[in-house]
């Protein structure tokens, strides 16, 4: 069982996935969201800590990643994953972020990332050049020559809409991505105008 450690960072989220908008795992108008578009559901997650901390390090300015893809007909869908972390982090910071993105600190992790409650598994801890850009409605991100996302614009037909990763009483609002490239190990992705999605995030532990 994870131990709960003091920790605690907050900032922006954003997302892209190969579901068409608005994504079918969302909560869309309160109604609790189903099964992806395609049955198999791959993409990448960022988060830009604005500010934060764990274990006594702090994590302030931070970018996190991670690429995932999971089978809703596959039992438990239990997520395969890599989890990207700054490589200009010192040592230190590096080890918190692992610690906080992958749940072994518990806390807030064991309620909005569903890789840390499921059985899932995590192909690597990629330390990596990682570039983003948070600002609403033209989010981008690179890691390295690994993966990209770059957002177009605002999905037109708005709803209310939320996610659990950020959580599901955190405002949001459905985008479409012009584009999301993953090429690293297990993944290999090249699509256009697929669903996205902004929020921001508090965790804590």
């Amino acid at each position: 069982m994870a131990t709960s450690t003091a920790w605690h960072i907050r900032g922006s989220y954003f997302e892209s996935c190969n579901c068409d908008p608005i994504c079918p795992c969302r909560r869309v108008d309160g109604e609790a969201g189903g099964r992806s578009t395609h049955g198999v559901c791959t993409g990448l997650l960022s988060w830009l800590i604005e500010e934060g901390e764990a274990r006594g390090v702090d994590l302030s300015g931070l970018p996190v990643a991670l690429a995932f893809r999971y089978d809703d007909d596959e039992p438990g869908s239990p997520w395969l994953w890599i989890l990207y972390v700054p490589e200009e982090a010192s040592d230190e910071q590096r080890a918190a972020l692992e610690a906080v993105f992958t749940g072994r600190l518990g806390g807030d992790a064991q309620r909005h990332f569903p890789w840390a409650w499921k059985a899932s598994d995590l192909v690597a801890v990629r330390p990596a050049a990682i570039e983003v850009d948070h600002a609403r409605r033209r989010q981008w991100l690179r890691v390295r020559d690994l993966a990209t996302v770059r957002i177009r614009d605002r999905y037109a037909a708005q709803a209310v809409v939320s996610c659990v990763i950020p959580g599901y009483d955190r405002d949001g609002e459905e985008l479409v991505a012009e584009e999301l490239a993953l090429h690293d190990g297990p993944f290999e992705v090249e699509l256009h105008e697929v669903c996205g999605y902004g929020s921001t995030f508090e965790y804590a532990g």
